[in-house]
């Protein structure tokens, strides 16, 4: 088997795994479901992986190796904490809209119940990066000196919470369409 091959099979059971794990939950899921859909043999997961936790852990240091790629690069590419905090929070509306499953996996499964090793989501590195565009923006003065959690939460709180409600299916229009007014809520509650 070459080595495209072996990564096309390695992507493909991340991404049916992906998918059942948003759609059943990572405990109604076994690795013969992914192997079934992934049409590959269980050997070959077992060969690639190990086991289902290990493809959970390599699906969540995915995702959170782009996210963290996309917020470092937001956070070299924009001066102020304004820019930045309303930058990711459009990225994450869109993240939301077009990879609904990522998004699902990162916010919805309780990682630490099969990944008892690994930090709570909050304690990710995006979230770390997140943070640390707060704690810059009260040095700079744009943010007032406040608790750096309680801006955090007050920034992105609330669309987080609305990611949750366009994942949940509460929300018909798309994640974008709320983007000012989110926007706008969140900083004049930590706008210095």
């Amino acid at each position: 088997m070459s080595e495209i091959e072996t990564i096309d099979r390695k992507e493909l059971v991340l991404s049916v795994a992906l998918r059942l794990f948003s759609e059943r939950g990572y405990f109604n899921t076994s690795v013969h479901d992914i192997q079934k859909q992934a049409n590959v043999s269980i050997g070959s997961i077992y060969h690639h992986f190990g086991n289902k936790e290990a493809i959970a852990k390599a699906l969540f240091t995915h995702i959170e190796s782009n996210m963290s790629q996309v917020i470092s690069q937001v956070m070299s590419t924009h001066q102020t904490s304004h820019d930045r905090c309303r930058t990711v929070m459009e990225y994450l509306f869109e993240t939301t809209e077009k990879d609904r499953d990522a998004m699902h996996y990162m916010l919805y499964a309780k990682h630490q119940e099969f990944m008892p090793e690994e930090k709570p989501v909050c304690s990710s590195r995006p979230f770390t990066f997140m943070k640390q565009m707060i704690i810059e923006g009260i040095e700079a003065g744009e943010i007032r000196r406040i608790d750096p959690n309680v801006a955090a939460v007050a920034i992105f709180g609330g669309a987080i919470r609305l990611i949750f409600l366009r994942l949940d299916g509460v929300l018909e229009n798309p994640l974008p369409s709320y983007l000012e007014e989110c926007w706008e809520c969140a900083w004049k509650g930590v706008a210095a």
